[in-house]
């Protein structure tokens, strides 16, 4: 099968590289599509995804990929041949793949999903923990289109860090950045009753695009008098300020916009591992947290709830995504990324 890798200085090929044999928990399934992750993808790019040194490379790039089920081990109850499942990965293993690290390896040809119940099914001095991406790697209905429902990593991811963060009904919350993610967490926190979204971006565009989605207030976060204007809007400071971007500068901006006890929420991974803080502009008592790396079960709980938003109609998935393309041109792809050509989510189809 064809993957893409991420050399040691960064460089991306494709190459080809043995299919991923799998065990009588697992199914075998053929990629529909992966989605490029403005955050990780970049990140692991760049070397500067936590955990993943330079002694690590090169590995198999991707984490938002959709297949279709070719296959099933002896065991799996949970899939048939046909199904559309979302998250397959591609393990390491030496005897297959040699030193190539798996960064989930989502832009594989094929992929694996595993099969929980058939862990939780053996004996007991068999039994051993499934994988934590079995909890995620869910079906798709049919009532979704494939290629689109790459989409639907992302929004589990989010919905389910706005549960861990404590956001609830009736706060006031301030979003920095309005790219996917960002949009994602205006549209979910106004879904959750959420009482007062701000939304902080540089790009015009993006903030009337923050306004469609829900937003109560946009501010451009370069020109604004973003303090003045967020404590006007929150007398006393905002419940929660959110970081959708990634930058640890952000840390810094939002102690000024915080009530007493409010939260500071960093989503995802930084591409630096320490900052320095400046805490001057904020109340006494402050809250900061992180959340680089959702939890599978977490996400997979969510499953349900984005569905139930697709089918009713509440959530269109083209609404979050800018671009398609074939995977013959998966290198033009990262370029247009590098370039922040991108809009939205771009989404890379092997099958049509």
């Amino acid at each position: 099968m064809r993957s893409l890798i991420v050399n040691k200085d960064g460089s991306l090929e494709v190459r080809e590289i043995p299919e991923p044999e799998i065990s009588p928990k697992q199914a075998l399934v053929k990629t529909i599509c992966c989605g490029i992750c403005n955050g990780t993808d970049a990140k692991l790019i760049h070397r500067s995804f936590k955990g993943f040194p330079e002694s690590r490379y090169p590995l198999m790039l991707g984490h938002e990929a959709v297949g279709r089920v070719v296959e099933t081990g002896s065991e799996v109850k949970k899939y048939k041949k046909g199904d559309v499942v979302l998250l397959p990965f591609v393990d390491e293993n030496p005897a297959l793949y040699g030193s190539l690290v798996s960064g989930w390896g989502g832009f594989c040809e094929y992929g694996v999903v595993n099969d929980e119940g058939a862990y939780e099914a053996a004996p007991a001095e068999n039994r051993s923990d499934a994988p934590e991406a079995a909890y995620a790697q869910t079906i798709v209905p049919d009532y979704i289109d494939p290629v689109d429902s790459s989409m639907i990593i992302t929004l589990r991811e989010v919905l389910s860090s706005i549960h861990r963060f404590g956001i609830k009904e009736g706060d006031n919350v301030v979003v920095f950045g309005c790219g996917p993610v960002g949009l994602t967490f205006i549209r979910f926190l106004k879904l959750l009753g959420i009482r007062t979204v701000i939304a902080l971006d540089l790009i015009e565009e993006k903030l009337a695009d923050a306004k469609k989605k829900g937003a109560d207030h946009v501010l451009h976060s370069g020109s604004d008098d973003v303090r003045k204007r967020v404590w006007e809007i929150c007398p006393g400071g905002a419940d929660f300020v959110l970081d959708a971007v990634g930058i640890s500068s952000i840390i810094t901006q939002a102690m000024g916009l915080i009530r007493d006890q409010g939260k500071i929420c960093c989503y995802g991974i930084s591409p630096k591992t320490s900052a320095e803080i400046d805490w001057s502009e904020a109340p006494y008592n402050w809250q900061l947290q992180f959340q680089q790396f959702p939890s599978k079960k977490e996400e997979g709980a969510c499953t349900e709830t984005i569905y139930g938003w697709i089918k009713d109609g509440t959530i269109n998935l083209k609404d979050y995504i800018s671009d398609y393309f074939k995977f013959d041109h998966i290198l033009d792809a990262f370029e247009k990324l590098e370039k922040r050509e991108i809009a939205k989510k771009g989404i890379v189809v092997y099958e049509e």
